[in-house]
């Protein structure tokens, strides 16, 4: 018998031989208590959270547990339904309610995840015979919803312009083309050049889609994102987005002025097949998404955080994903893997919780540490956590 793990071997390896060198492991972390949004207990520890995309910080919004509360008692636990049949109660047309007012957009429609949106609205709109034209840093759920789709997948390099023009005059002018972008890349937090790509991709026939799961909520004068910020918003067809992150709570959506746009709800496979969101969920984030439009001095306060963060790791010494703050994002590239985790440890020993990213997720095969700034962490806590990063560096040998 073939075994079918065996595929599996060499990242099986390379994990023993990691932790081989006596590190922690840093994929199995267990948080005991979550305090706040920017605080938890882990190993017994009080400890610093930078790597949860909690950019917004609604977790512990009282207004948004409120209205989670309220409806657990009024609905019940969950729908134990797709949303085109049992499954739609109020709270998720409150929801897409919500998301039509905050995009200021005709139609809105919430999955159960980010990535099931994704694969939703990619895999149904681009088929057979037609071509998807993304990235080649995107997401794996836009991957996988090229495959899903059975369409012809053309990637170009990182946020090339001139790139993605050249594969586009490549294609047959009568095809169907999906241009599929993000407003900002989740390893590096560099943002793309929206307003030049949907150019080239219009004057070449083909519709766009947005990703703005890292971008909802905090870039762009009202929080709509990337396209918003560089003012395309009308010329995007389709944005993704997600509410795991600035939202606080999980679900994704796809917003969208496409006249046809309703049609999706029927012929989608993974919005028809799969269990709605439990009521408490909707309520949530209705409720945070209608405050996160009058979030403009909490994404002040957030892009304050982010420019004293990257330049202090600058100063400090430290290698980091782009020249200046993007986002909320700041990538802190590591030597390898084995430097990668040994800092990881060194920092959650000082009590401060990052992400490790490494290959394949990460570009260019690099090792990083990923942090996600927070909008309720305060300028005491991003000076702790700039002497958490200088100690840990140093103990390592990241840094002199």
């Amino acid at each position: 018998m073939t075994d079918l793990f065996s595929k599996f071997d060499p990242l099986i390896q390379q994990r023993e031989d990691l932790l081989a060198t006596g590190v922690t492991d840093p994929f199995s972390l267990v948080m005991e208590r979550v305090v706040s949004p920017t605080v938890a207990i882990c190993n017994g520890r009080e400890t610093i959270l930078l790597g949860t995309y909690n950019y917004m910080g609604m977790t512990f919004d009282e207004d948004v547990i409120a209205a989670g509360k309220d409806a657990l008692d009024k609905f019940g636990s969950g729908t134990t339904g797709s949303r085109v049949l049992n499954g739609t109660y109020q709270g998720h047309k409150e929801c897409e309610e919500a998301l039509k007012e905050f995009y200021a957009m005709d139609h809105a429609m919430v999955f159960s995840t980010g990535y099931q949106a994704n694969l939703g609205i990619i895999s149904t709109i681009a088929g057979k015979g037609d071509y998807v034209i993304l990235d080649i840093d995107s997401h794996a759920s836009i991957y996988d919803g090229c495959a899903m789709g059975n369409a012809e997948i053309v990637a170009f390099r990182h946020n090339d312009v001139e790139a993605l023009e050249k594969r586009l005059k490549r294609l047959p002018p009568e095809a169907g083309k999906l241009v599929v972008l993000e407003g900002v890349y989740s390893m590096l937090g560099d943002i793309a050049p929206l307003k030049e790509m949907i150019r080239v991709s219009k004057e070449n026939g083909a519709m766009v889609l947005v990703d703005e799961a890292h971008s909802m909520g905090f870039i762009g004068e009202h929080g709509r994102g990337v396209a918003e910020a560089q003012g395309v918003m009308d010329d995007v067809d389709f944005i993704i987005g997600t509410f795991s992150k600035s939202v606080g709570t999980v679900g994704g959506f796809c917003v969208s002025n496409h006249p046809k746009f309703e049609i999706l709800r029927l012929v989608c496979r993974p919005y028809v097949f799969t269990a709605s969101l439990p009521p408490s969920v909707v309520a949530t984030a209705a409720t945070s998404i209608r405050k996160l439009m009058h979030g403009s001095n909490k994404r002040a306060h957030l892009w304050e955080n982010s420019k004293t963060l990257h330049k202090g790791l600058r100063d400090l010494g430290f290698t980091l994903g782009t020249e200046e703050p993007q986002s909320a994002i700041i990538a802190v590239i590591m030597p390898d893997l084995e430097k990668g985790a040994m800092m990881w440890e060194a920092l959650l020993e000082e009590g401060l919780y990052v992400n490790l990213a490494r290959p394949p997720a990460t570009p260019a095969g690099m090792t990083l540490l990923r942090c996600s700034l927070c909008a309720e962490h305060s300028s005491e806590q991003v000076g702790e956590i700039l002497g958490r990063f200088e100690r840990a560096g140093k103990r390592v040998g990241i840094i002199g």
